[in-house]
């Protein structure tokens, strides 16, 4: 009589466990992927809207609103993730439109909402920041 072939249940129990193993690693990463291929459409936005703000201060010396420079308020993102609005700022001598940050929110119940980057942000100093919980500096 031959010998039975095949595999054990114990066998195919420990595939079964070192498939899931796997799954649970690489589906999250994946969805981190996957928010980070979005976020340029939020930073795209929001360096044409800082190169829009420069020309209109060298033009009419203060800073203006997005409906000054063409663009709806707030303003969709051409794949719409984001929208984006700015918010112009007196100096501390008092200056009115002295300064501006434009800011990329993710759109509430969007594929961005959860990306740990939350808003994006760019102000007229060139400075770029996220409000988000991540603290490694990545979102940029």
């Amino acid at each position: 009589m031959a010998a039975a072939r095949g595999f054990t249940l114990l066998e195919l129990m420990i595939v079964v466990a070192i498939i899931a193993i796997l799954a649970a690693i690489a589906i999250p990463a994946y969805g981190r992927y996957g928010y980070r291929a979005r976020r340029p459409d939020g930073q795209q936005l929001l360096l044409q809207v800082a190169n829009a703000e420069e020309r209109y201060y060298a033009t009419n010396n203060q800073y203006g609103a997005l409906t000054s420079m063409g663009y709806t308020d707030p303003a969709p993102t051409e794949k719409g993730y984001y929208s984006v609005t700015v918010t112009v700022t007196a100096d501390p001598a008092g200056n009115s439109s002295a300064a501006f940050t434009a800011t990329a929110a993710p759109v509430a119940g969007g594929s961005q909402a959860k990306d740990d980057c939350g808003a994006l942000s760019i102000t007229n100093a060139d400075v770029k920041s996220s409000v988000g919980t991540t603290t490694n500096g990545s979102c940029w």
